[in-house]
This record gives C-alpha cells, sequence and structure tokens, in this order.
C-alpha cells in the first residue's frame, strides 16, 4: 500500500448503492454486507452467497489483495470487483524489533492517523496486541496510551486489517487451496490490548473478531482472543452474547479511592459495579478464567493489605490475576513497584488459591510493553506537572 492508496471507507456504514466515484473497501465487511455489496454489483442472490464464500477465503484465509488471483471467480466479476472495490489494510510506517524479538508497528489508517500494533514471539505461542482507538477514550493515569486524547474510532477495517498487516510481515498466509496450521502458526493469539477501549467501540471490534474467528477466514479459536476492558459495565455481558472471546479487566486497585485516581472510569462504574457485572459474566467458569490485569506501582496499589483485600474482592469469581511490573515512560507519575514488593503480592494471591504470573516486561526498548504505546504523531505535550495533577498527586 502507497501514500496514493484511495482512503478507506468505513464500511460499516456501506449504502447499498455504490458511491458515486472512489472504491468500497471489502475488508472488515460482514458476510452480509459482502453479500449486499456483490447483489448491487450484479451477482444473482441465489448466487451471492456462494460467492461470499469464495472472496472470503481468497481475503481471509489466504491473504490475497489482488482479484486478479481470484481463479474461481469469473472474469467478468473479478473485472467488476476491481472497478467498484479494494482490498486495504493499514499502511506500515515503521517497524522497530526489540532485543527479545517483540515487533513494535506503527501504522497509517485513513486521515493520516497513525495507531501501534505489536507482535510478541514465545516459546508455545505469537500474540497480537491490537488497537481499537486511536488514542483513548479514557484517561488511566498510569498509561502513556492514556496521556493522549481520544481521536476516533477504529473502523472494523481498521481492525482486522492490523492482523492481516501482521501476518504479511509474518509471511504466515497459507498457500492458496490449503488450510493454516494450528502447530505452526507464528500469530496463534489476539490481544485487545493496544490503544483505546475496546467496548467503547464494540460494534466494530465485534464484527473484526467475528472475522478472526471465522472458520473460512483468519480461523483463530474464540479462546485465543481476549478483549482487555477498563469496566464499561454495561458492555460487559453483551461481550460475551454477540463476542464469546476471553475477558481480560484492568483492575489495579482494591479501593475506589485509589481506582478513581487510577482508572478514572471507576467514579461512573466503581468496584462493586464491576465485580457484580463480572460474576454475572454468561461463560465465566473454571475453564474460561476472567483475567484480571494488576499493574504494581511502588507505595500507591502494591501492599500487603491490598493483595489480602484483592483476594476478598474477587473471591467466587474463578480468576487468575497478571501482575504487571509497571512499565515507565518519560514523565509517568509512578514507578515500579520492587521486586520483593512484586512477590509478596503475587505469593498472598497464590496461597489463596489463584494463579498469580508475573508478567515479564517484553519490548521495553522500543517502548513497546504494557501501557507504552502512544503514536507518535498523535503526542500529548504534556508536563510531568500536568500528569501528576491529572494523576492526583499534586500537592
Amino acid at each position: 500500500m502507497t501514500a496514493d492508496t484511495p482512503i478507506t471507507q468505513d464500511v460499516l456504514t456501506l449504502p447499498r448503492k455504490l458511491p458515486e466515484g472512489g472504491k468500497i473497501n471489502l475488508v472488515g465487511q460482514t458476510r452480509e454486507q459482502l453479500r449486499a455489496t456483490l447483489i448491487d454489483l450484479g451477482t444473482p442472490e441465489k448466487k451471492a452467497k456462494m460467492r461470499v464464500g469464495q472472496i472470503w477465503q481468497w481475503i481471509y484465509q489466504w491473504g490475497k489483495r489482488d482479484f486478479a488471483d481470484m481463479t474461481n471467480l469469473s472474469k467478468d466479476l473479478r473485472a467488476d470487483l476491481a472497478q467498484h472495490c479494494v482490498i486495504e489494510i493499514p499502511e506500515v510506517i515503521t517497524r522497530q524489533v526489540s532485543e527479545d524479538g517483540t515487533r513494535k508497528y506503527l501504522v497509517r489508517i485513513a486521515g493520516g492517523h497513525e495507531v501501534e500494533v505489536v507482535y510478541i514471539p514465545e516459546t508455545d505461542r505469537g500474540t497480537l496486541c491490537i488497537s481499537s482507538q486511536v488514542g483513548c477514550t479514557l484517561t488511566c493515569s498510569f498509561c502513556h496510551t492514556g496521556t493522549q486524547k481520544l481521536v476516533r474510532n477504529l473502523t472494523s477495517a481498521e481492525i482486522i486489517g492490523q492482523v492481516m498487516m501482521a501476518r504479511d510481515d509474518l509471511d504466515e498466509w497459507p498457500v492458496p487451496g490449503t488450510r493454516a496450521d494450528d502447530r505452526t502458526r507464528r500469530l496463534s493469539n489476539i490481544v485487545l490490548m493496544g490503544m483505546g477501549e475496546p467496548l467503547y467501540n464494540f460494534e466494530n471490534v465485534r464484527d473484526a473478531m467475528k472475522i478472526a474467528m471465522d472458520p473460512e477466514g483468519i480461523q483463530l479459536s474464540r479462546r485465543r482472543i481476549t478483549l482487555s476492558t477498563s469496566g464499561v459495565v454495561p458492555e460487559i455481558a453483551r461481550t460475551a452474547e454477540e463476542i464469546g472471546c476471553m475477558l481480560a479487566v484492568s483492575f489495579h486497585a482494591t479501593t475506589d479511592d485509589v481506582r478513581d485516581k487510577l482508572v478514572p472510569i471507576n467514579k461512573r462504574w466503581n468496584i462493586e459495579a464491576l465485580l457484580e457485572a463480572l460474576r454475572a459474566y454468561p461463560r465465566v467458569a473454571n475453564s474460561e478464567r476472567i483475567t484480571f490485569e494488576y499493574v504494581m506501582l511502588d507505595r500507591v496499589n502494591d501492599s500487603k493489605e491490598d493483595a489480602h483485600r484483592l483476594v476478598e474482592l474477587i473471591k467466587g469469581i474463578p480468576a487468575k490475576i497478571n501482575l504487571i511490573p509497571f512499565n515507565e515512560w518519560p514523565g509517568a507519575p509512578y514507578k515500579r513497584s520492587s521486586g520483593n514488593r512484586i512477590h509478596t503480592f503475587a505469593d498472598i494471591i497464590h496461597e489463596a488459591g489463584y494463579a498469580s504470573p508475573i508478567r515479564k516486561p517484553r519490548g521495553e526498548d522500543i517502548m513497546a510493553a504494557c501501557g507504552q504505546l502512544k503514536s507518535a504523531t498523535e503526542r500529548s505535550r504534556k508536563s510531568r506537572k500536568q500528569i501528576e495533577a491529572e494523576a492526583g498527586m499534586s500537592s
């Protein structure tokens, strides 16, 4: 994709009739939307469903971007598609590789905006951390992304396009006519833990993840996709019903007073309301535990008392607690908890019967670690004093 590539259209507002001028991006469309597009192009309704399945496989299973490659379509249909439609994904602007193998991509989307995407290789999996918004709706004081104001939601095309972009870079599209081998996948997991709050962009996230899970598409199991929310309570049950993926919660505190400062959405839906929604989560079970993410901030939320309170708060919820050593960034108003305090905290959680892995920071040398993402062109010009004031730390 080049700087001259036509701007991607928001496919969620695709009209029944083709627009005058411009082309429609097929990436990110639901099967129903793609069927409507083909009918508008003249495909008979009786054949539209079959054609959707064929095009779907070419785009999402085999990664093809040129309609001429879709050899099981008629020449006339391929010509019509090339005239009226495109297959576009976000453009990679920069690609950085950490000493530990982590890859961070800065990608450009419609309007010239940029978001960051991170691929984390491990011995038994490869996890892609994708973004759902340019900037963030929330203002979590420990998160670098949270200091960047929300610009806009990403479209479903821009969300699933991040996955397609990473598969391009990893060179793991199957040969046409074959299926992906789960045992050799380099990109085996997706986490919606990049820039933005996914549940404030629910429909686009849902449609993109449906494509990722489609058995004729990218073919990831729903249990290999984890959506992380800061606590948008009204959308939590809907996540289970309409997406069905695994759920993670950015928890980070055991009292409302502290969580109000760290995760300001707590002022709208406090800890009690959030936990009530999690206990009622339709998919919660020992086999599908909710992950509680807990960033370890020195002398803020890392005491023994905090650990014991956390155990009491989540009692009765099948859960694991990911302890995340704070990843510092320029101007950050917090420091990482000491190793001793983190391990003491973890031991208390573990003794109560919960898994409490301590996340190993990845990609810190390229600012790709948890909480560090922030697109260069959208950076907020805030001083440390301003950041501390917003975090409730000013004297």
